[in-house]
């Protein structure tokens, strides 16, 4: 049975109406939201208790009206620069390792972001079809926990999170090197007073993180809560609690055969920051946004916080952060007071 054009034009015409809704909707919590210094453009706004790029606002709209999730949906969810390349290729890697081969592996030709969609930039009618995604379909998110609709909630989750020093310094490298040509340099003493004011894209950092950890205490099915600093010391340990999370544990003939071994060096900083895809290639998002891969391979260190903040800057984060989690049994960057 053919559908009638009419209905087809009528469909068409109601979501018209529902997408210039939500423009309008967008264009009035810009005028009215509270506004902070930006740190790659000139302002970034409070929307819900979190500082977001204005069109991250606008997209979360549409992710509300819009995205649909699959049961077997599994979202990695992390605050910028706390390890979401690593983790983004092991997540791929092991998911799909049965349809590659290490030899000829697509992180061979193709940066770690392109693997699966980053569902912050995604901009509508494309945000609502992610139909041709096989099973199951991964995405990623900077987004936090309370921001997201209750379909997407609903689904498994992989956060990741690290030292807010070590957190603070890779940002403010990253942001300074997208920082629009026609505001002035950006200053590490600026970054870090918004910082700890909380004042930085999807901040404040402290917040972002207990959102996913709080929810990971009440579903421990539901969110693998990880930390950098744990990957980077054990990998294979990590890699293989993922891996029975995502619902794919290695068998004991792949344990035989090494193949998380395989994986971890696969995936390795020194591994893929060497590919020439990595060195040069560029990174696309959505319809506007361009990212040159070079820029997620910094250093990937613990501790390189200790080359560019002073003593008195380290106290004032740790401080804010044993406030922050106090009571929540997370410790993060820092000893227990």
């Amino acid at each position: 049975m053919s559908i009638s054009p009419y209905l087809t034009t009528t469909l068409e015409s109601k979501e018209d109406a529902d997408y210039n809704k939500i423009c309008e909707e967008h264009k009035h919590l810009i005028e009215t939201v509270p506004k902070g210094n930006g740190w790659s453009m000139q302002h970034l706004y409070n929307y819900n208790g979190f500082w977001l790029h204005p069109n991250s606002i606008k997209n979360n709209l549409l992710l509300h009206a819009y995205f649909k999730s699959q049961p077997t949906d599994i979202f990695l969810a992390s605050f910028m620069k706390s390890g979401t390349t690593w983790l983004k290729a092991l997540m791929f890697s092991t998911i799909n390792r049965h349809r590659y081969t290490f030899s000829d592996h697509p992180l061979h030709h193709h940066g770690p972001h392109a693997t699966f969609p980053y569902i912050d930039i995604e901009t509508y009618p494309a945000i609502s079809d992610f139909t041709h995604l096989p099973a199951p379909r991964m995405f990623a998110t900077h987004y936090p926990r309370t921001l997201l609709s209750p379909c997407i909630t609903s689904c498994k989750f992989v956060y990741v999170c690290r030292d807010p020093k070590d957190v603070l310094v890779s940002k403010w490298h990253f942001m300074s090197n997208h920082r629009s040509k026609d505001l002035p340099p950006f200053s590490l003493d600026e970054a870090f007073e918004l910082f700890c004011q909380g004042i930085s894209d999807y901040g404040p950092f402290w917040e972002h993180v207990l959102s996913y950890w709080r929810a990971s205490l009440e579903t421990p099915d539901k969110i693998l809560f990880l930390k950098y600093e744990e990957m980077k010391k054990q990998p294979e340990v990590v890699l293989r609690k993922l891996a029975v999370f995502m619902g794919k544990p290695f068998t004991a003939e792949e344990l035989e055969k090494r193949v998380v071994e395989k994986i971890v060096e696969l995936c390795s900083f020194e591994i893929l920051s060497n590919l020439e895809v990595n060195k040069k290639g560029v990174q696309k998002f959505g319809k506007f946004l361009e990212v040159e891969n070079r820029h997620y391979f910094r250093k990937g260190e613990i501790g390189d916080w200790k080359n560019y903040l002073s003593e008195e800057m380290k106290q004032r984060i740790d401080g804010i952060t044993n406030e922050k989690l106090k009571g929540s049994g997370l410790i993060l960057g820092v000893s227990s007071p």
